[in-house]
């Protein structure tokens, strides 16, 4: 599997991005995203993610992140780059060369007992909650799966360790432990996250699942001499079906 996020494809990234597409064609069976598709949430970014996608003939599975909301326009996003032939989950799961893969956006909230709870305001009340409904979609998604690999794909940290690195101040926007709960109680393999820039490569979950932060900034900055995705081999069995 070739893993990826923050593409934050644009015009001035379009054709970057589309040459790492045709590495990964060469190097994968599977290509994931992991959220941040595009820069600003508009069509127009879309359609551009559309094209650089138009060579990759390899299945594409991905989640939305946090920018592709940011024009309130990720209904519009989403059709576009699902008619470019890419599953993209929410809540959702699907099966890919014998792997079941898991997949929701996330949110923010916080880390262990750090962690925002839901107290006070409504507006906070109404943030945890964002935070809970996406960790109950996540654990949706796996219950639907029964395969002997599984792969959860976020945009947002489920852990703490994968955003250290960045600013202490900004760690409740990275992530949120609920996300950690479900991936506790299913038999996941390995968890693909993106949207902390400046985290760290790797960490595991209380349960010892692997987590790798596949952001592509951060790829970039430890690897400047490889192509811009993380390759993950996991066995898999030869059967192939449709999303669930």
């Amino acid at each position: 599997m070739a893993a990826i996020g923050d593409l934050h494809c644009s015009q001035a990234s379009q054709a970057a991005v589309q040459a790492s597409f045709a590495q990964v064609a060469e190097s994968a069976d599977i290509l994931l995203l992991a959220g941040d598709l595009t820069d600003h949430g508009r069509p127009e970014e879309a359609h551009m993610l559309a094209r650089a996608l138009s060579t990759v003939r390899i299945p594409v599975v991905a989640v939305l992140g946090n920018h592709d909301f940011e024009s309130d326009q990720q209904d519009q996003v989403r059709d576009i780059i699902a008619g470019a032939g890419v599953t993209i989950l929410d809540g959702d799961a699907c099966e890919v060369r014998g792997i079941g893969i898991a997949g929701v956006k996330g949110f923010a909230g916080g880390f262990g007992q750090r962690a925002l709870g839901p107290w006070g305001e409504r507006t906070i009340k109404q943030f945890v909650r964002e935070a809970v409904d996406e960790a109950l979609k996540l654990e949706a998604a796996l219950a639907r799966l029964r395969t002997p690999q599984i792969v959860a794909l976020l945009h947002y940290a489920p852990v703490e360790q994968t955003v250290q690195g960045e600013p202490l101040e900004v760690y409740p926007f990275l992530g949120s432990s609920r996300l950690e709960e479900p991936l506790s109680r299913y038999p996941v393999t390995v968890v693909i996250h993106g949207h902390a820039h400046r985290g760290r490569l790797e960490g595991v979950t209380a349960g010892n699942v692997p987590v790798y932060n596949v952001s592509q900034p951060l790829l970039v900055r430890m690897f400047p001499d490889r192509p811009p995705f993380r390759i993950l081999e996991l066995p898999a069995t030869p059967t192939e079906t449709a999303p669930s």
